[in-house]
């Protein structure tokens, strides 16, 4: 019984070396990511509430769908108005205004400032803008969409679509460093995506067998004490 003992602890002690590190980034990383609210990571409390401004309008007019086939469409308020966002069957998505029904071209620079800055409720001077294709997105976009990113000064990244004009996403700081922690626990830091990967299901396949271990060894040290106070 010692020696099966004495080899349970040896196993132990090395799989401790194996699995520390991981669990305590797996512990440390869970905590930083529980810490606040997912809304609030998010963004959710920084952003306009969007108002139903369809009722508004006693006059909305159709879109000129050119004779392409249309898959879908949404009439959604943007900035003083409506606007329709068209989906046609060969991927290609228009805006239309909902009062003229004319075509509306892509966001420029000054447009989407001015939807970041609606969008965004505190009070912070816009830093830069900058235009991003859909091929060559930034790392915490996390969409393949052409877009604008409103950088703020407080740090905050407002990324505006490029195409339609709608709110793609919020990032702020802590959201980046969340970001940071998700790849740390899911061990994936380049795409942060992985949840299923060798190094993962290896790791935690380790630390759930010295689990086991640690909690045989509570018995079989418990027994050997009571054999040897008998």
């Amino acid at each position: 019984m010692a020696t099966k003992h004495g080899n349970f602890f040896k196993w132990h002690i090395w799989l401790g070396w194996l699995i520390g590190v991981p669990l305590i980034l797996w512990t440390a990383s869970g905590l930083f990511m529980v810490a606040r609210p997912i809304e609030e990571v998010r963004g959710q409390h920084l952003r306009a509430e969007v108002q139903n401004a369809a009722m508004a309008y006693e006059n909305i007019v159709m879109f000129a769908d050119d004779g392409n086939a249309v898959t879908g469409a949404r009439l959604i308020a943007q900035g003083d108005g409506l606007v329709w966002i068209v989906n046609y069957l060969d991927g290609e998505i228009a805006r239309y205004d909902a009062v003229t029904g004319e075509a509306m071209q892509k966001l420029d620079r000054q447009a989407a400032q001015q939807a970041a800055d609606a969008l965004y409720l505190p009070d912070e001077t816009i830093r830069s803008t900058r235009y991003f294709s859909a091929e060559n997105t930034p790392s915490d976009l996390r969409r393949e969409k052409a877009s604008w990113q409103v950088h703020f000064a407080d740090g905050t990244n407002v990324y505006i679509d490029a195409v339609t004009g709608e709110t793609l996403a919020v990032r702020t700081r802590f959201w980046r460093a969340f970001d940071f922690m998700w790849g740390l626990h899911i061990m994936d830091l380049q795409a942060r995506e992985d949840t299923s990967h060798p190094i993962l299901i290896g790791s935690a396949a380790l630390a759930l067998f010295g689990s086991i271990l640690g909690f045989i060894m509570l018995f079989t040290r418990r027994r050997r004490k009571h054999r040897t106070a008998t």
